[in-house]
């Protein structure tokens, strides 16, 4: 999985711009979105006690990180009700997916030598 797998979900470029472009803190904003996602995603069942309040706070931290398909989906998800939570589980996977291939992409550049 390399930076070729991106899908869109998440725009990295905005997240580049508002991190400086600073590598540990890209790192660092990705690896805690993944792990939030790990507790959000029990949450996104029609089910569960507090879903509102989990798509709330992943419409905010999708939008912190350029995920703004998952913000928009959480978005309609708030308006529509317990339907639109299909919505937020799908958009939500593919955000991971694409910080995944953006993270893959990351780790192989910095194991190239530079050239000189």
């Amino acid at each position: 999985m390399a930076r070729r797998d991106l899908t869109g979900a998440v725009d990295f470029a905005y997240l580049e711009a508002f991190t400086l472009n600073e590598a540990a803190v890209i790192d660092e904003v990705l690896s805690l979105f993944r792990q939030q996602a790990q507790i959000w995603a029990p949450m996104l069942d029609p089910t569960a006690e507090g879903w509102k309040d989990a798509v709330h706070t992943i419409k905010g931290t999708a939008r912190g990180v350029g995920a703004n398909q998952l913000a928009e989906a959480c978005e309609r998800a708030e308006a529509s009700g317990i339907a639109g939570l299909a919505g937020v589980r799908d958009a939500l996977d593919a955000a991971l997916s694409d910080v995944a291939a953006y993270a893959h992409e990351r780790a192989l550049q910095s194991l190239k030598t530079p050239r000189a």
